[in-house]
């Protein structure tokens, strides 16, 4: 059997008017001082392929529009709703009494492994990605409901924050939608 790439008009994109009035997938997720700009494009483009509820940008991380965000995203900062807070600790306090569930995206002590994290019905899900070199701030890390980890088994135990926002988002999405 031969498979045939699909051409761009056959994938049944969802106009930007379409994907705003869309109904999301109940997760957000909040980028804890991100310094690639390249990162930020990423985690935008993945967002929309999910249909993301909102993307918060806290600390140092970069507000679109920007040319370098703008490369990696295609487009996805004109669909993606997205907000600018600077204390990522404030926005989870804000978020947990939004009845959301916090979890941060990390290495750490008593954390649980992604494919043991069952999602609850009907819970919207915050997933806190951190900073390239730091990770997640320690107090972001205390202030989370649960700390979910992407087992690594090799010698570097460290993925890119795109290359993790797109495990954890597809596993969750996965549990959310099946």
């Amino acid at each position: 059997m031969k498979n045939r790439k699909l051409k761009n008009i056959e994938l049944a994109r969802k106009s930007p008017k379409e994907f705003k009035t869309a109904t999301k997938t109940p997760i957000s997720i909040v980028l804890d001082n991100i310094r690639s700009l390249n990162n930020i494009g990423s985690v935008f483009r993945t967002s929309d392929a999910f249909l993301i509820e909102k993307v918060y940008l806290c600390g140092i991380t970069a507000q679109p529009p920007h040319k370098d965000i703008r490369k990696t995203a295609l487009g996805a900062t004109e669909t993606v709703a997205w907000e600018y807070v600077e204390d990522t600790l404030s926005l989870v306090e804000r978020l947990k009494t939004e009845n959301k569930k916090i979890l941060a995206v990390e290495q750490a002590e008593n954390s649980t492994a992604l494919q043991n994290y069952v999602p609850t019905k009907n819970e919207h899900l915050v997933l806190i990605f951190g900073n390239e070199v730091k990770g997640v701030q320690q107090s972001v890390v205390s202030a989370s409901d649960y700390v979910i980890e992407i087992p690594q088994i090799g010698s570097k135990h460290s993925l890119n924050i795109s290359v993790s926002t797109g495990i954890v988002v597809w596993d969750l999405f996965s549990k959310i939608t099946h």
